[in-house]
């Protein structure tokens, strides 16, 4: 995505594109004649963006997409997808190593799913595998029409990575996202709306602005407040009821002390004296 007024950030590798606009971090992946295939370069790049994001008063929304006509095809497997090299002895010693190569990898899902600010995946086209599994990491998804998610593993004899089946189970519940998995059927936007996995769908040309605007509309609001929101989601998928209770009460209370809440009780004075004028 290209903006007149955007502010480009330093990436550090041609693989990532990203910039800031109307509060709204845009992070891109740009790759587009592989697909937006992960490359090694991204599992640095990625999360360090991200946590900078995470940190910005600038960012109040933070928007992934792909460049081109897909979002991610995964790991690409004609470069070894997410493997690195790895010292030769025990073969239960070289699966540690590899796991915790892995995981560390896939730290990115755990930053866009747990960090403060909303998150947005735009797809223009097709997520595929650990794509699919970062677009489902997002809290909220906007497709192309065009767009599909493909859990892609299965074709390959993979079990799974960066987390697709947990993000499954916890957002289409553990039966129908183990066939999902098993099945590895290609889901076209108009399901993935009904299952819930996209927020919304659109025109494939209408999305480059259709998610700007979503993403800008949510910058400009009570980022604070959204990230209480957030933080209540993530309790309620983790702790019960009660055990939830104080720490939402907690962020609410301390919502009622930040400056965001204070403009907004001023303007909702404003507008209801002004409705109450207009009236009599």
């Amino acid at each position: 995505m290209t903006h007149a007024h955007a502010r480009s950030v330093d990436t550090g590798t041609d693989t990532v594109r990203a910039e800031i606009v109307d509060r709204v971090a845009v992070l891109t992946f740009h790759r587009p004649q592989r697909r937006n295939a992960l490359h090694p370069e991204m599992y640095e790049a990625v999360p360090r963006l991200l946590e900078q994001f995470a940190e910005s008063a600038d960012v109040g929304c933070v928007l992934v997409t792909g460049a081109g006509n897909a979002f991610c095809a995964g790991g690409d497997v004609r470069d070894g997808g997410s493997a690195k090299d790895v010292p030769a002895g025990d073969p239960e010693e070289q699966i540690r190593a590899r796991s915790a190569l892995l995981a560390d990898n896939a730290r990115m899902v755990t930053l866009l799913h747990s960090m403060p600010k909303v998150t947005i995946a735009a797809l223009p086209g097709a997520a595929v595998g650990a794509g699919m599994s970062i677009a489902l990491a997002t809290d909220l998804r906007i497709a192309a029409r065009s767009a599909r998610l493909i859990p892609g593993w299965a074709k390959l004899a993979f079990s799974g990575d960066f987390g697709g089946a947990w993000l499954l189970t916890h957002l289409v519940g553990p039966s129908r996202a183990l066939e999902l998995l098993v099945g590895d059927a290609p889901i076209d936007a108009a399901a993935g709306e009904r299952l819930g996995l996209f927020n919304r769908v659109v025109d494939d040309a209408d999305l480059p602005a259709a998610a700007q605007r979503w993403a800008a509309e949510i910058a400009a609001g009570p980022t604070a407040a959204f990230a209480g929101a957030k933080a209540n989601i993530l309790d309620a998928q983790r702790l019960s009821l009660a055990e939830a209770l104080l720490p939402e009460s907690a962020r609410m209370v301390r919502s009622a002390l930040t400056q965001e809440h204070r403009d907004a009780v001023r303007a909702w004075l404003a507008s209801a004296s002004n409705k109450v004028g207009a009236r009599s």
